[in-house]
């Protein structure tokens, strides 16, 4: 009787702590803790390049690693040209950039692995006290050629046009030169790479005139310019109507893995791609209506 009793309780007891624990966790997922960051591929990466696009770099890998423990996303500037170069070396693991590979003198395109994670509108910024609203293509070609060189010249003010460029390895230049000036060169004026610091220079000198991403345009410090009567918005990037626009890539040495994967996967995501995309004023690659290749031919 008492070996029966002593089975019985060993029974009972353990019916007992099955009901009480199972597999459950107290946060009410099956093998999971409550309120945990999100595990990702942690580790360590480096991004470089376009200046248009890091604002939008910086603040999905702000939004990345809060929810990511363990990952560390780090990005800096320096053009178009810089962050295809360094991919391209290995020095980087995402080189960012306004440009096709193919479009940049000395990068082996056919190595690198091309997402395109959204699309950026530029348009000519002029300092806001220029009255003038609106330019005609070639009024903008003889403007950024030195053709132009009063704002009277264009139904403006009495007022000296101060130039503001971009270096050669901006991929900003090089949209803007394609699409804007129809590939005719710029004459010389202020050349600034970061497009922070052409913001500050047009917003400082009368008569100023530069060409900046729509993010960087807020209609305060800068002022965008109207192209053909087609004004600099997202809506008319979308069906081409305002034609000086580009892909915004991140290009990676060979397929990602890992962290770089899991964070260009990311940028992907319906939270950066509908959300934060748009908040910077950048435009999602999902909301276009055309497409344009490396050539520069839409379809």
């Amino acid at each position: 009787m008492k070996k029966a009793f002593i089975f019985l309780l060993a029974i009972l007891t353990t019916f007992a702590v099955t009901g009480c624990g199972g597999n459950e966790a107290p946060g009410g997922a099956e093998g999971t803790a409550p309120n945990q960051p999100e595990q990702g591929a942690g580790g360590s990466i480096l991004i470089s390049g376009s200046t248009a696009l890091q604002p939008l770099v910086e603040q999905a890998a702000d939004v990345y690693m809060s929810s990511h423990a363990g990952s560390t996303i780090q990005v800096q500037g320096g053009g178009s040209g810089t962050g295809l170069s360094q991919v391209a070396e290995g020095t980087v693991q995402i080189g960012n950039s306004d440009i096709f590979a193919e479009e940049k003198e000395g990068i082996d395109a056919s190595q690198l692995v091309d997402h395109k994670v959204a699309v950026v509108g530029i348009a000519a910024a002029v300092n806001p006290n220029v009255v003038v609203d609106n330019l005609t293509s070639q009024q903008l070609i003889d403007i950024f050629t030195g053709k132009i060189t009063n704002w009277k010249d264009v139904g403006g003010d009495d007022v000296k046009v101060t130039l503001v460029n971009r270096p050669k390895s901006s991929g900003t230049r090089a949209t803007f030169i394609q699409f804007g000036l129809k590939g005719q060169e710029e004459a010389e004026g202020v050349t600034q790479d970061s497009s922070g610091t052409v913001r500050k220079i047009i917003n400082e000198t009368p008569g100023a005139i530069g060409y900046l991403a729509f993010s960087y345009i807020d209609g305060k410090t800068v002022k965008g310019i109207s192209l053909d009567g087609e004004a600099p918005t997202a809506e008319n990037v979308t069906n081409n109507k305002y034609p000086i626009w580009a892909y915004e890539h991140m290009y990676t040495k060979g397929e990602p893995t890992g962290l770089t994967k899991d964070f260009i996967d990311f940028m992907m995501t319906e939270e950066i791609q509908q959300g934060t995309v748009s908040q910077l004023g950048y435009i999602p690659v999902t909301s276009m209506k055309v497409q344009r290749d490396a050539a520069g031919n839409v379809k």
